[in-house]
């Protein structure tokens, strides 16, 4: 019997192994990418959600008080926790009002969420008085 001059190799080339590294390894770079933007827009939520609840926080002072015009102690009490991050409020964030009628007033926040030195968000809410 004549012995073929190949013999037939089982398993994987060292080449194949390297091949599939780089596969695992680009798969794995994109769920880390992926993990990222879902972590970034998690935070991005929650500061909006945030921002509702100070504005909210607003028009209930003025709705208790039954008049646009709440004194400046209140707005000024407001403002500060909407800028301390550490008590509630926002990164960044400025909050105004805004007397636009006799029974109406526009609530404001805006924030510049941590990392993002160009991304601006605002809050608007219009509180109407009856």
């Amino acid at each position: 019997m004549n012995k073929p001059s190949y013999q037939r190799r089982n398993g994987y080339s060292l080449f194949e192994m390297l091949v599939s590294i780089l596969i695992i390894s680009f798969g794995l770079l994109g769920v880390l990418a992926l993990q990222g933007q879902t972590l970034k827009a998690s935070v991005t939520s929650e500061d909006a959600q945030r921002a509702a609840l100070l504005a909210s926080d607003m028009a209930a002072a003025i709705l208790n008080a039954n008049t646009v015009n709440v004194s400046q102690g209140v707005i000024d009490s407001w403002a500060a926790k909407v800028a301390d991050p550490s008590s509630g409020g926002v990164p960044s964030g400025v909050g105004t009002v805004a007397v636009t009628s006799a029974n109406s007033a526009r609530i404001s926040v805006v924030w510049t969420p941590s990392g993002a030195a160009s991304a601006v968000h605002n809050y608007v809410t219009d509180v109407i008085l009856p």
